[in-house]
């Protein structure tokens, strides 16, 4: 691997324990062989005519809007402990703390739920999950050192 190269499966989810009090723990997602964090924001349009040259050419301007931060992955579904405590807040659709780490970039922290979670499985195989969390609440970014 070159030299500011990063790994793909070091783009981790870890979901925290929810101890209190005390430090919380996070977790790996584990099972996880495709993953993505999608970093957007809407696009406000903030063009205006020319109010000397109404009918000259417009130039379309924007800002950012409302920002989107979310995590999806997919892998073997691994039971234990912490995706039993993890599925409940998937089951009752209820919001927990995680930590999103982005090689070479950073560490995101804080609520999350699971916008869609899939559970399937053929016949020989493993059982497969895929999901989206999204965050619930304003997030904190820790650069990479």
């Amino acid at each position: 691997m070159m030299a500011g190269e990063q790994l793909g499966r070091l783009l981790l989810i870890k979901l925290g324990d929810g101890a209190s009090p005390g430090p919380e723990v996070f977790t790996n997602l584990c099972g996880l062989k495709d993953r993505s964090f999608d970093l957007s924001a809407n696009s406000v349009d903030t063009t205006k005519p020319s109010c000397t040259n109404p009918g000259g050419p417009v130039q379309k301007t924007s800002r950012p809007g409302i920002v989107s931060r979310t995590f999806s992955g997919s892998g073997t579904f691994v039971s234990s402990a912490a995706m039993k405590a993890f599925m409940v807040h998937v089951n009752d659709a209820t919001v927990f703390n995680a930590q999103v780490v982005v090689p070479g970039l950073g560490t995101y922290e804080g609520s999350f739920f699971a916008a869609n979670f899939t559970l399937d499985g053929s016949m020989e195989d493993d059982l497969q999950f895929s999901g989206s969390f999204e965050a619930a609440d304003a997030l904190t970014f820790t650069a990479e050192v």
